[in-house]
């Protein structure tokens, strides 16, 4: 089987709108969240989030376009232009049908959605903007990154929830690995953060009013945020004989489904994904050096995903550095893997990993090293990205040095 790795990485997220920036926030633990903006927010419980600041799409895309953009998409396309640009590409280089796209989120044009039934409901008019099907398909993200590019092969989106993004970045590897393709852009983009969006999350009860403290005892909720990540990846022959950077290699991957509860997740589930994800990439529970983890700041999430730790890493759970990035640039849902994709690459070369900041206290049943407060200077060969999504998706990578 062909090896597979990351050449370009592009983000916009709350902490930054670039990828530097947002290794930089990382190192430094610092949360980008805080009082959200938008239309109607006060009749909303929840009023905090990683939102993006400052977004200005006509300063990176065709203003002639911008109406067939959900802000989504457009978060896609900077952040696909920024890993194009990384990876030294101004196409897809030789057979351009053997390269795609395949982009997870799990809300698509929600805030497309958003304003069409605000116009016709609150506003009482008759017609939706003649765009609106185009701009809130699933796949527009990943369509408008194929067209921008001139990517003939395969191309499609991924909606798994909180995994979609881990998902698509798995299969795009996959079907590299196995000789589908030779190149992909993978990854995820979400852009949930507005009244509909909002208050359908509030409605399932697991939203902190204050602020994300994964791992920590007296947690109270995930905090969302919003943004995405966009990978280049390619097989490796090929991009070393082409000269290009290697930022990381993807070695395993692994999903499965817990096939239980909807939105309660299972401790074995997610054991069995993490150990299917190192067999897969023949590396053992010793050689990692660090677990980017799911860590939403819920109860029962942190609670499971440790116990999961637990029975994958054996006497040395206690001793790896595992830590969670949310509590600094929220939970993006279907772009959450993507953004913290970047803090595993982060961890292999430059030897920072990321701080679970937001923790106060231990809780028992979350025995880890969760790198508290504080980024930590360490060796890194190998680093696992955890992501267990509601409905029982479990998608975890495994990534080493380039």
């Amino acid at each position: 089987m062909r090896r597979v790795v990351i050449t370009g990485a592009g983000t916009v997220n709350a902490l930054a709108q670039d990828v530097p920036g947002t290794w930089a926030a990382m190192a430094a633990g610092r949360s980008a969240i805080g009082a959200l903006e938008f239309p109607d927010v006060e009749r909303l419980s929840i009023r905090i989030g990683a939102q993006v600041r400052d977004w200005r799409p006509e300063d990176h895309l065709d203003r002639t376009r911008l109406s067939l953009y959900d802000r989504f998409t457009q978060f896609a396309l900077v952040a696909g232009a920024e890993a194009m640009a990384q990876a030294g590409l101004a196409a897809a280089p030789g057979d351009a049908t053997r390269w795609g796209a395949v982009i997870g989120t799990a809300g698509g044009g929600n805030g497309t959605v958003n304003e069409a039934f605000r116009a016709v409901f609150a506003e009482g008019r008759n017609r939706v903007h003649p765009f609106t099907v185009p701009r809130l398909m699933n796949n527009a993200a990943a369509s408008h990154l194929s067209m921008q590019w001139g990517l003939t092969g395969p191309v499609f989106s991924v909606a798994t929830a909180c995994s979609s993004s881990n998902h698509a970045i798995g299969l795009a590897f996959q079907m590299i690995r196995a000789g589908m393709a030779d190149g992909m852009l993978a990854g995820g983009a979400e852009a949930m953060l507005n009244f509909g969006g909002l208050k359908a999350w509030e409605g399932l009860r697991v939203m902190s009013p204050d602020g994300c403290h994964p791992f920590s005892l007296g947690r109270n909720g995930m905090v969302q945020g919003e943004g995405a990540g966009v990978f280049v990846l390619e097989e490796r022959e090929a991009a070393l004989a082409r000269g290009a950077m290697i930022l990381a290699e993807i070695r395993g991957f692994c999903m499965t489904s817990d096939a239980g509860d909807i939105v309660m997740p299972s401790a074995e589930g997610a054991a069995r994904t993490i150990g299917g994800a190192l067999a897969d990439a023949g590396v053992t529970p010793a050689e990692v050096g660090y677990v980017n983890a799911h860590g939403t700041g819920t109860a029962a999430n942190d609670r499971c995903e440790a116990a999961a730790i637990h029975a994958v890493f054996g006497a040395r759970a206690e001793q790896v550095p595992v830590s969670s990035t949310k509590a600094m640039h929220g939970h993006c849902i279907g772009a959450t893997g993507a953004i913290e994709l970047l803090a595993c690459i982060m961890a292999l070369r430059d030897g920072v990993i990321a701080p679970t900041i937001g923790y106060e206290a231990p809780d028992p049943d979350c025995r880890l090293d969760v790198v508290p407060n504080a980024a930590r200077r360490a060796p890194v060969e190998v680093a696992i990205s955890n992501a267990f999504a509601f409905g029982g998706l479990n998608a975890v990578l495994v990534l080493s040095a380039g």
